[in-house]
């Protein structure tokens, strides 16, 4: 593999922008979600505390602890550790030269504090992926210290190989868990069918996609589980440059129709991020290498690299027409699929891989880190030469850490044994586990619902007998009005209501608070339904009263002719959520008490500051605007700033001759040397008095006539 300063950077830089878009989406929710009038005050975990600082550090790693020893609130401490994040990723976008490896240590340790006192608001997949990530790139970006000891970067592909180890676990596993988990939608190949309906956040395109029929949703499904799980098995880790190559577009083009069809998440973003490490820098060249003429033993590696890229393609063409049956059907002009394998037949079959996969993993490593060795041993100088030896060193061990690491979650995943693994490999994982430095991906896989999408409709009453409803700007409860698209925002409690529809209200401890900041009118929490108080119809007057019920929905069809309903949704009542519930109710308050969100300790008020006044200031210019929007401009704004940089730092041509190319110049000069040769060659002038007046007469001439006094 050739050189990764390229794709790298571009990692780098990508990253910087996810980072950029989860700490706005989490400041923008702080105060409906763990403000000390939110869902899950996170002073009730300050206040609890009663260990040192530094074992509380220990024991959870956090810097909202912190907070108290700077005077600061739980809920200011928790909005200045995201706009920090907010200025460090925006800085890493918009100079390279903050794309550092500290700023990335501590977008990363920002990141788990908040994590770690998030609670189930910021235990998303993607969440642990982006610490991964995180770390990954802190090994990855340029150290500035290092760079001024040494500018050697020949360790660059051995950690840069970290993050397609990661691309590598993150998509398989997920192809792996849809097969793994059982789930019948996915062996009977109708999960598309009714996946566009019951994702998170569907967009209006998704609505579209439900209309397209039967078979072509079942093709669907036979792209997905062949990118998913044959494509990294054979291309990830291919010798052959090209098939690395061909593997990075087609991960690309399933992210952008997944972030099409089903919103812009962060975990869509992040595996685009991850899937720039299958590149190198000559794909980014613009100028390519010519060649007069090929010896024969380059033309025979070009030959055998093209064969084995058509035996590659094939074979994955080859195993989904054999293990889903493709046939044509030329009378009826569909495609039908059937999958031909049993669930037995599949555990063997990812058993079969574990040991396979694990091998190559450790052979394609060993391979970066001797090339890299070479390139340190082949370095000029002493003191360089030493100096690029001790950064392999470290960077090489730091990579064999990480990678050791990883395979106790990679084992983990549903079909695997993890027994082979090492014990002492299982301790250090226990240990460094609460840092999140690499994590399992794909276990929790949600089951397709086979009834419909399953939505809590939250109810309000002032008089427990005339029920509103309280519609969520983000969630399809209003049945006419079209799927808004979301993305990048990340909306966590709809996220989450989404995630309890299919269990019950004991299972999700966090929807109690929800309850209970309704009824008390909070507009902090209110702000999270609804950021415009003419769609909230209890903007004047809290509700007296509130349920919540479980409907089914469904995307509507188009008419036989053809034209579109006047409906996006249809419904069906299904069950109750949640009781209804009054202020004050024992019934109530006994769920606030085995939810662990009652009042234990009186809430401080946070002292009047400059600081405090500047978070009130900013706050109050959020307020009211959605995630949506703020993260739309902050999107615009950046991208502005980039394209006036790219505008001004072009460089500009000096009107005028245009100046003479260097090869031009380098075939005058023996010219003029030739010429100049010839003349001292040449036989002396014996009239020379005669040319130097001659020479005189002619200056002379040339110079502008003198006035006489």
């Amino acid at each position: 593999m050739g050189g990764v300063r390229v794709p790298a950077q571009i990692f780098l830089w990508s990253l910087s922008i996810v980072y950029l878009f989860a700490f706005a989406s989490i400041y923008i929710q702080v105060p409906g979600l763990f403000g000390d009038e939110g869902l899950v005050p996170v002073h009730l975990q300050v206040a609890g505390v009663q260990r040192p600082l530094l074992e509380q550090l220990q024991a959870s790693p956090s810097l909202l602890w912190l907070g108290p020893t700077l005077g600061l609130g739980p809920q200011q401490a928790l909005e200045i550790i995201c706009l920090l994040g907010v200025l460090l990723s925006l800085g890493a976008v918009l100079l390279g030269a903050l794309r550092d490896s500290l700023v990335y240590l501590c977008l990363w340790a920002l990141y788990l504090s908040l994590y770690t006192v998030g609670g189930d608001f910021l235990h998303a997949e993607w969440d642990n992926l982006l610490l991964e990530a995180g770390l990954l790139a802190a090994l990855v970006a340029p150290c500035a210290l290092l760079r001024r000891i040494s500018a050697s970067s020949h360790h660059d592909p051995v950690t840069f190989w970290l993050t397609r180890w990661l691309f590598f676990r993150l998509v398989l596993c997920t192809g792996v868990s849809k097969l793994a988990s059982g789930d019948p939608s996915w062996w009977d190949l109708t999960a598309l069918s009714r996946h566009f309906e019951t994702q998170a956040s569907p967009t209006p395109l998704a609505w579209y996609a439900h209309q397209l029929p039967d078979w072509l949703s079942k093709l669907g499904a036979v792209y997905i589980l062949s990118a998913e799980i044959t494509v990294p098995l054979l291309m990830f880790f291919a010798p052959v440059r090209g098939l690395r190559i061909g593997a990075f577009y087609i991960q690309v083009f399933h992210q952008l129709c997944f972030i099409l069809l089903g919103g812009f998440s962060l975990l869509h973003l992040l595996t685009i991020t991850l899937s720039f490490s299958l590149l190198d820098n000559d794909h980014f060249s613009s100028q390519k290498k010519k060649t007069k003429t090929k010896t024969w033993s380059q033309f025979l590696l070009s030959c055998l690299s093209f064969l084995v890229k058509l035996a590659v393609y094939l074979l994955v063409l080859f195993s989904a027409i054999k293990l889903f049956k493709l046939e044509i059907n030329w009378e009826k002009k569909v495609v039908t699929s059937k999958t031909t394998f049993t669930r037995k037949s599949f555990e063997e079959f990812v058993k079969q891989i574990q040991d396979p996969t694990i091998w190559v993993g450790v052979l394609s490593l060993t391979w970066e880190v001797v090339a890299a060795l070479l390139k340190c041993v082949c370095a000029r100088g002493v003191l360089n030469k030493l100096s690029s030896l001790i950064q392999w060193a470290i960077f090489t061990a730091a990579a064999a850490a990480v990678f050791a690491l990883s395979l106790v979650p990679y084992t983990a995943m549903a079909g695997m044994s993890g027994g082979k693994i090492l014990p002492e490999v299982r301790k250090a994982y226990g240990a460094v586990e609460k840092y999140q430095l690499v994590s399992a991906y794909g276990i929790q896989h949600r089951m397709v619902p086979p009834a419909g999408r399953p939505e809590i409709v939250l109810e309000g009453s002032a008089d427990k007998k005339t029920w509103t409803e309280l519609n969520l700007m983000y969630k399809p409860d209003s049945l006419s009005e079209c799927p808004p698209v979301v993305g990048p925002h990340q909306p966590r409690l709809d996220w989450l209501l989404w995630e309890a529809a299919v269990g019950e209200h004991d299972q999700n401890h966090w929807f109690t608070g929800l309850m209970q900041r309704l009824l008390e009118g909070k507009p902090d929490v209110v702000s999270l339904l609804q950021v415009d108080e003419a769609q909230y119809p209890f903007s004047q007057t809290p509700p007296a009263f509130v349920r919540a019920k479980v409907y089914h929905y469904h995307f509507t069809r188009t008419t036989e002719d053809g034209t579109h309903p006047q409906a996006w949704w249809k419904r069906q009542y299904v069950r109750e959520f949640f009781p209804t519930v009054h202020l004050g109710d024992p019934a109530l308050n006994v769920l606030l008490s085995d939810a662990g969100l009652k009042e234990k300790y009186p809430v401080q008020s946070s002292p009047d500051t400059p600081v405090s006044q500047a978070l009130g200031l900013l706050r109050g210019h959020v307020r009211g605007l959605s995630g949506p929007l703020v993260l739309l401009t902050l999107f615009a704004t950046v991208a502005s700033i980039l394209l006036l940089k790219a505008l001004f730092s072009r460089p500009r041509h000096p009107k005028g001759p245009k100046p003479k190319s260097t090869s031009e110049h380098r075939n005058k000069k023996p010219r003029e040397a030739h010429e100049g040769s010839e003349k001292s060659r040449a036989p002396p002038n014996r009239g020379g008095k005669k040319d130097n007046s001659e020479e005189r007469k002619q200056d002379s001439d040339r110079s502008p006539p003198r006035k006489r006094k």
